[in-house]
C-alpha cells in the first residue's frame, strides 16, 4: 500500500476549493430587498390617513358611551347580520 499516491496529494485541496466557492456564491447573493407600493394601495392610504380623526372621535365618542352606560346595542340589527351566516 503506498501512502503518498499523487492522486491523494491533492485531495483536500478540492474540498476547501468548493468551500470557497460556497461562501464567495452566499456574498454575492446577498442583496436588499425591496419593497414596492402600488398606486391603489397608496391612494387607500392616504384615505384612511384622511379619516383617521373622524374615526379617533367616533371611537372616543363610543368609549365615552360604553363607560357611562349608555350605549344601546340594537339586537334586530345584531340579529339581520347573523342570520345568513346561521342559514348556511
Amino acid at each position: 500500500m503506498k501512502i503518498n499516491e499523487i492522486q491523494r496529494i491533492g485531495a483536500v485541496n478540492p474540498y476547501k476549493q468548493n468551500q470557497e466557492q460556497r461562501t464567495g456564491q452566499t456574498e454575492r447573493k446577498r442583496s436588499r430587498d425591496e419593497v414596492q407600493i402600488s398606486a391603489e394601495a397608496q391612494e387607500m392610504l392616504s384615505y384612511s390617513r384622511a379619516n383617521d380623526t373622524e374615526r379617533a372621535k367616533r371611537v372616543q365618542a363610543l368609549k365615552q358611551e360604553v363607560s357611562s352606560g349608555t350605549y344601546h346595542v340594537d339586537a334586530g340589527k345584531i340579529a339581520e347580520k347573523v342570520w345568513p351566516f346561521l342559514k348556511k
